[in-house]
């Protein structure tokens, strides 16, 4: 059986405010930031997320750490405590969700702006291959009617 958990974080991150909704399936985590204005009131977030769930860009699926609620075994903390203070990833799930989200929006604005430059390039290409045709050609030929009637 699969669990589904669902966390909304408002927070304030001078110099906004800021709402961090987390899901939970199962040992995997998704996180999606949202960033408002002035301090939105309880209700103001709730509309927000009703209106524009299905626009929320959440980020790539983090695995996540077991149910917090579930007594641990001293032994197993210890052991886990010694891990944590081995240096590893920074953060939190959602911090190391957001990093993910943030480092696949960069090779999206990476790429898309790697096809608007070859773009550009083949243009500034095609119309040089252009004016040295029309070079080649010779002079143009003058049109029977120089002056306008």
């Amino acid at each position: 059986m699969c669990v589904f958990k669902a966390r909304l974080t408002v927070y304030f991150e001078p110099p906004f405010w800021a709402a961090l909704y987390q899901r939970e399936e199962g040992d995997c985590c998704r996180v999606c930031k949202v960033t408002f204005g002035a301090e939105p009131r309880d209700q103001e977030v709730l509309d927000y997320f009703q209106a524009h769930f299905r626009e929320l860009r959440f980020s790539p699926t983090v695995a996540g750490a077991p149910d917090p609620d579930r007594p641990i075994n001293p032994k197993r903390a210890r052991r886990e405590a010694r891990k944590a203070v081995r240096p590893a990833g920074t953060g939190t799930k959602a911090q190391q969700a957001l990093q993910l989200q943030r480092e696949q929006m960069k090779a999206e604005r990476k790429a898309g702006s790697k096809e608007r430059r070859e773009a550009q390039r083949e243009r500034k290409l095609a119309i040089r291959w252009e004016k040295r045709r029309e070079k080649r050609k010779g002079h143009k030929p003058r049109a029977l009617f120089s002056h306008a009637w």
